[in-house]
């Protein structure tokens, strides 16, 4: 037994003489990570790009050119260019030339890079100077927390993703989108998460010596809930922004990469952040969260919410959403997420809105409801069930006051069209003490 761990103490002496003598070890090479930066700060100059002209278009294709380009399916789809870079041999080989293009019928998550091979040359357009395009004016209900200038600085900021894939535990993750990560990564296409930690790293080897060191196997914060559900044991941490700030930062680092509608927020202290976990034998493995304002003057109970792409189409975005409910009734409180939603997020939400008001509404014990008493039930905002009901056709306006008309055919038809509840919240595992804010400024007096 002591010849066993003589032998681990010269393991971890020697790895902790390698980390010294290489300076790579935890954090790569500060030289490099300085030019990197140095890099993503330099604007690219490309006024001396020579054209050539190849099936009657000149190539390197300007930014902003149309184009049809293959997709993964094979078919073409008109596409607009975003960016372009240089190929190996340089700005002489044209033809090597790479585009980050928009495919204009399908979300801004699918963009990616690509090479005039998979273009049709003969269909190229350009636009004409100063000509605006239809599009380009519409209004974005996604990002109507822009003003005009602001939304076409945002656009301009994150119109090409830096990092490309994500590793996290077990899984390899395409991104959709741009984050902002510190310069010094700018110029990495992966980046290795601890999937407890949260903290990121530019090569595996890096990932690796930070685990054989870490000795945390969940998230930091308290665990306000566990259950066992359809074989699988869950469970969620709450976590204050003020006590977790680096943890906090770099799970909105790595949220901003499926996000595009939200604002990233650097100032994580004026929040609190729920994080869902699958737990087995290796530990808690992040599948999603969601934030919340400690102190909301607008009643939102949920800022922000994703799902990670590897645990989607699970139920596990019905779960978060109800669980940011289960908490409102803790605290007694109404609650409506913050706005604007983006058409997935409505989707989701008014489902879990049907659900909830009409397994209310079906249960024929229950005196005849009106409004408010749906919402004292659910704590869902009254205007949030008021426009559920008028979706579903199920409210009339008579006489100045709202109406409620359902008829129990047509409450199982829409119950059978919102689907299932997905992973579903037991509110007799949540063991929660809602937020105080006096509490907190009273500690912090002293």
């Amino acid at each position: 037994m002591a010849a066993a761990e003589d032998t681990k103490k010269d393991a971890d002496a020697k790895a902790t003489k390698a980390e010294k003598e290489d300076p790579k070890a935890e954090n790569g090479d500060a030289k490099d990570d300085k030019k990197a930066a140095d890099a993503a700060k330099k604007p690219q100059v490309e006024d001396d790009v020579i054209k050539k002209i190849v099936a009657g278009v000149g190539i390197p294709l300007d930014i902003g050119a149309r184009v049809q380009c293959k997709w993964r399916d094979g078919q073409m789809y008109p596409v607009r260019v975003i960016e372009r870079r240089a190929g190996p041999k340089g700005k002489e080989a044209q033809e090597e030339y790479e585009y980050y293009v928009h495919y204009e019928q399908f979300n801004r998550r699918l963009d990616t890079w690509v090479t005039i091979a998979e273009m049709d040359l003969g269909t190229a357009e350009q636009d004409e100077p100063g000509k605006k395009r239809k599009h380009e004016d519409a209004h974005d209900e996604e990002h109507a927390e822009f003003d005009p200038n602001a939304l076409r600085e945002h656009e301009e900021v994150t119109k090409v993703r830096n990092i490309l894939k994500v590793e996290l535990g077990r899984h390899e993750m395409d991104t959709w989108y741009f984050s902002p990560f510190p310069p010094e990564y700018t110029a990495c296409k992966k980046l290795f998460f601890c999937e407890f930690t949260l903290n990121f790293f530019k090569r595996k080897e890096q990932l690796q010596r930070h685990l054989r060191k870490t000795e945390m196997y969940h998230p930091p914060g308290d665990e306000i809930y566990r259950n066992e559900s359809r074989g699988k044991t869950t469970a969620f941490f709450e976590i204050d922004g003020k006590k977790e700030k680096i943890f906090c930062q770099n799970l909105c680092y790595l949220a901003k990469l499926f996000l595009d509608h939200k604002t990233l927020y650097y100032d994580v202290d004026l929040f609190l952040f729920y994080v869902l976990c699958e737990v087995d034998e290796r530990g808690y493995h992040i599948v999603g969260y969601f934030s919340k304002e400690k102190c909301s003057e607008e009643g939102y109970n949920l800022a922000c919410i994703l799902t990670l792409p590897a645990y989607q189409r699970k139920g596990y975005g019905k779960m978060l959403i109800s669980f940011s409910y289960e908490l409102s009734k803790k605290e007694g409180k109404v609650g409506t997420p913050e706005r604007p939603l983006s058409d997935l997020g409505l989707v989701s939400y008014r489902g879990y809105w049907t659900r909830e008001l009409l397994a209310i509404l079906k249960d024929e014990s229950r005196a005849v409801m009106s409004i408010k008493d749906l919402s004292e039930l659910t704590m869902i905002k009254t205007e949030d069930i008021i426009s559920t009901l008028q979706h579903l056709n199920l409210l009339a306006y008579q006489k100045g006051a709202y109406v409620i008309c359902a008829a129990p055919e047509l409450i199982e038809k829409h119950l059978k069209a919102a689907g299932s509840p997905g992973v579903e919240v037991d509110p007799t595992k949540l063991i929660w003490t809602p937020y105080n804010a006096e509490k907190e400024y009273a500690n912090f007096r002293g």
